[in-house]
């Protein structure tokens, strides 16, 4: 049993945790739009996509020596050029990701407690900012248990809402309007991208003497990308039969259906899924500071802490809008990185945690991030 809760759960509950965050609370105003077929379309896709990257990175990260982040990797394997764009796409990305998390703080904390909103906003950036610097084994730890609170706070949404939902008039066909058919990828893309947490998850096999089960290491992957999409689709089952009127947040609305008890509920589903991914985000921040940049703590604990409260009090507070943006081009240009990164490092097509791997699905990854990518350029430009 102790096995089992080191080599699977401990794991599996860090690349869950750090993946169902801000951006569950994007799906269902997403599925109501474009209808219940091409939501779960899109949100299994993603999550293929997303367990096929997650394993080509720690795949990468286990066949170079010394330790590096993303931009060292895109340095490494890709040259100078690409480690710019590299360090661009990850402070950019960061500070953009760590501002969602502020922006829906307000709102989930709004279903908790009263106070002033700017109370609220440093209260959840204080705790989460003091989270980020937990050593390894705790950070494992606390995402396992955030992880179970998420589960068993979702699985309650799930069995009170699902009645209802039969009875609402959900539209479960493909959108008509074909502008549409791309409006739900970038989204799921930002939620389901668990990045972050794969050099973490990569560590504590290390420095729990399982560097070489690689077995145990693709399969915690593997489950800890699928965990989030059962959450997911429970999730979104039981806010559209819950809420008659789903806002962006997937919160407005509930405040207008629900007792406060519940409400109290989904307050804390969000609060926990904020910080659980605010702290993953941060840790490989600062690592990637620190590895790639060798700037002083100081330095990069003032950026990682303080960029993400200044870019929300100069207005950067559309919950939606940013969620889109950074899923559609940092987390798609990641992702592209990603692919070119594992094909230059294994030439053969063959790694330690994915064997033969076939050229049909490299290409396909490729074309997903590129039409997200320029998806949400367009949109971005309009």
């Amino acid at each position: 049993m102790n096995h089992f809760y080191k080599r699977f759960l401990l794991p599996v509950g860090l690349l869950s945790g750090a993946i169902i965050g801000a951006g569950v609370f994007a799906l269902p105003f997403i599925f109501q739009k474009v209808g219940l077929i091409t939501g779960f379309f899109y949100l299994f896709i993603g999550g293929a996509l997303y367990a096929f990257l997650h394993l080509l990175y720690a795949d990468t990260i286990l066949n170079t020596p010394g330790d590096h982040r993303f931009v060292g990797y895109a340095r490494i394997y890709l040259g100078l050029f690409a480690g710019r764009v590299a360090t661009l796409i990850t402070i950019a990305g960061m500070v953009f990701t760590l501002t969602v998390y502020l922006v829906l703080s307000i709102s989930f904390s709004n279903l908790i407690f009263s106070g002033a909103p700017l109370m609220k906003l440093f209260l959840f950036w204080t705790v989460a900012s003091c989270a980020i610097f937990f050593n390894i084994k705790k950070l494992a730890f606390s995402e396992f248990v955030i992880t179970l609170a998420k589960l068993l706070i979702v699985g309650l949404l799930f069995v009170l809402g699902i009645q209802a939902f039969f009875k609402e008039s959900v539209a479960v066909q493909f959108p008509t309007d074909l502008r549409m058919l791309l409006f739900p990828l970038a989204p799921i893309l930002f939620a389901m991208s668990g990045r972050v947490a794969i050099p973490t998850l990569v560590k504590y096999f290390r420095i729990s003497h399982d560097a070489h089960d690689y077995p145990a290491m693709r399969r915690a992957i593997m489950w800890g990308t699928a965990l989030p999409i059962l959450v997911y689709a429970l999730f979104v089952f039981g806010i559209l039969g819950l809420s008659p009127e789903v806002s962006e947040d997937a919160v407005t609305g509930l405040s207008l259906s629900l007792a406060p008890s519940l409400l109290t509920l989904v307050g804390l589903l969000g609060l926990l899924s904020l910080w659980g991914s605010y702290i993953a985000v941060g840790v490989d921040a600062i690592a990637s500071l620190s590895y790639d940049f060798r700037i002083s703590r100081a330095i990069r604990s003032a950026l990682v802490v303080g960029l993400p409260l200044a870019f929300y009090l100069v207005g950067f507070t559309s919950f939606l809008g940013l969620v889109g943006f950074v899923g559609g081009v940092f987390l798609g240009l990641e992702g592209i990185f990603i692919l070119s990164m594992w094909i230059r490092a294994h030439k053969k097509g063959e790694g330690l945690l994915l064997k033969n791997v076939h050229p049909l699905a490299v290409v396909s990854g490729f074309i997903l991030l590129v039409a997200a990518l320029i998806y949400e350029s367009f949109m971005f430009l309009l």
